[in-house]
């Protein structure tokens, strides 16, 4: 395993190995992951002799990781790590719980990528294109437009069928993770567009299916009448984010994430904004505080005269 021979720490690595692979059935790809983190340790000075009676060896060698790899890296390395050793103390290879000495680094929460409101509405207006009565472009529009009215995951807005949405109600009927079910409000302007959708595009390329539909069907549609792919929708709005002279780093979430942000920024109530994005925890909707703390630090440094 470790190109040092047949050592007692070999055997150990080896012995975790097999658990991995046989008990706990790991893929093949995340096997090479941790095969290579525990050939790194294995291999680094000092570790052979002193592995199995001092963390000392494993935070020393963590250390000179975290400054040549990522903070992601580091955090699985020192996982695959932890990992083993709580391995060999529950086999008995070693006498000390040294898996519990050694920290795992903080995971860094990235704040998500927003955009203002004003790129928000050139972003939406991009998506019409230059003919904005093209059957393909108006369902565009109305794909956006909802996705930033009420939030959704590109996954639930594409897994919506027309019975999930009441025009009349001004709500979508979500399915998120965990098949946890909300109540998402829907603007006008989206509404307007939807109702576009589904009266001049969407039956007509119903049709071409030739298939009662399911609960009256994917609510979007491909042109060629089957429900809209991810990769599609992607494509969608990276086409607008071009056209509307946006960053490349713009993608279907960004208008999840602009929705949320701009809710907050408006006063809206954290708590609503959770039931909003269906978030389980309030510390992941927390994260868009930050944000609005950002904003607010810009205007002010804008806008006050001994700022």
């Amino acid at each position: 395993m470790t190109g040092g021979g047949d050592t007692t720490l070999d055997r150990a690595i080896a012995a975790y190995f097999l658990h991995l692979r046989v008990e706990r059935g790991l893929s093949p790809a995340t096997l090479r992951a941790y095969s290579g983190d525990l050939a790194g340790f294995a291999a680094a000075p000092g570790v052979a002799d002193g592995w199995s009676s001092s963390a000392e060896p494993a935070t020393r060698h963590l250390a000179r990781s975290a400054a040549t790899i990522r903070p992601s890296s580091l955090r699985r390395r020192t996982a695959s790590i932890r990992g083993f050793y709580r391995f060999a103390y529950g086999d008995e290879l070693i006498a000390t719980d040294l898996a519990a000495r050694i920290d795992l680094p903080r995971q860094v929460r990235r704040l998500p990528e927003t955009l203002d409101v004003d790129e928000t509405v050139r972003l939406l207006e991009a998506a019409s294109g230059e003919v904005p009565d093209e059957p393909v472009r108006i369902r565009d529009r109305a794909l956006l437009e909802l996705l930033y009215a009420a939030g959704l995951r590109i996954s639930e807005a594409l897994g919506l069928d027309r019975e999930d949405l009441s025009l009349d109600g001004g709500f979508v009927r979500v399915i998120g993770k965990g098949d946890k079910e909300r109540l998402v409000p829907v603007g006008e302007v989206a509404l307007e567009w939807l109702t576009r959708y589904l009266d001049d595009v969407r039956p007509a390329w119903l049709a071409l299916h030739h298939v009662e539909p399911v609960r009256g069907g994917p609510l979007f549609l491909s042109g060629h009448g089957r429900r809209l792919g991810r990769q599609q929708a992607w494509t969608i709005v990276k086409h607008a984010s071009t056209d509307a002279g946006l960053p490349e780093r713009v993608t279907p979430h960004t208008l999840r994430h602009s929705f949320a942000t701009h809710l907050l920024e408006g006063g809206a109530d954290l708590r609503v904004v959770q039931e909003l994005l269906g978030h389980a925890s309030i510390s992941t909707t927390q994260l868009y505080t930050h944000l609005t703390g950002e904003r607010i630090r810009e205007v002010y440094a804008r806008a006050h005269p001994r700022a």
